[in-house]
């Protein structure tokens, strides 16, 4: 029980960071300002735990009452426009190896958010919902990336390209599953609700694995 909410904790921290350091990268590159950068790491860092919240009926959200994370993303993202800033007129590139770091570093908050999405509806008294706890697992992994798209009127990556909420609804799927034989609070469902996500989405990454779409004859050109 303790290893179980120190390694969720311990993933949720990361995945705040990663997530925060995402939105506010996002915000550098559209030329926000201070206030846009933090907003926008914030939004993609809580937002979709904040949608779970409400669509569970828990009002006021997590947000507002444990600002541990709600902090933790803000000085993340002033991190960010302050390396940013600095950097300005030079070409902000990032290594490939760091590249490869922060793509598993959001895997894993991916897969801790699915999980801690799905884990907080079965504890709530929805264990007999799998559609609901599954997705709100999926949607606490995906939806601050989701506002944060839509916020700087683009649309959602996860719409469009990328294995990411797939491997989200599979790794909360895993955890259900698992869940509902050894109990919510296992260690083992939630290692492996994470690992799985984080697998599919490292490979996914690395292999350039995307969903078919429809294309037309004009995008051939």
């Amino acid at each position: 029980m303790e290893f179980t909410n120190l390694l969720m904790r311990f993933s949720e921290i990361v995945g705040t960071v990663a997530f925060a350091i995402s939105g506010a990268m996002v915000a550098v590159r559209y030329r926000l300002d201070l206030f846009g950068v933090l907003l926008l790491g914030g939004v993609t860092a809580l937002g979709g735990g904040t949608l779970r919240d409400l669509l569970m009926g828990s009002v006021p959200p997590r947000m507002f009452s444990s600002f541990e994370y709600l902090l933790i993303a803000a000085i993340t993202s002033f991190v960010v426009f302050t390396l940013a800033y600095f950097a300005r007129g030079k070409e902000w590139k990032r290594p490939s190896a760091l590249g490869e770091m922060l793509n598993v570093i959001d895997a894993l908050g991916l897969g801790a958010f699915a999980v801690a999405g799905t884990q907080m509806p079965m504890l709530g008294g929805y264990a007999d919902n799998p559609f609901m706890c599954v997705f709100l697992g999926m949607t606490t992994g995906v939806g601050g990336g989701i506002l944060r798209d839509l916020m700087i009127r683009d649309i959602p990556a996860v719409l469009r390209k990328d294995v990411y909420a797939v491997a989200a609804i599979i790794g909360s799927a895993v955890y259900y599953l698992l869940a509902r034989c050894m109990g919510a609070n296992s260690g083992v469902p939630t290692l492996a609700g994470i690992a799985v996500t984080v697998a599919i989405r490292v490979l996914a990454s690395r292999y350039r694995w995307n969903l078919p779409r429809i294309r037309f004859p004009q995008d051939l050109y």
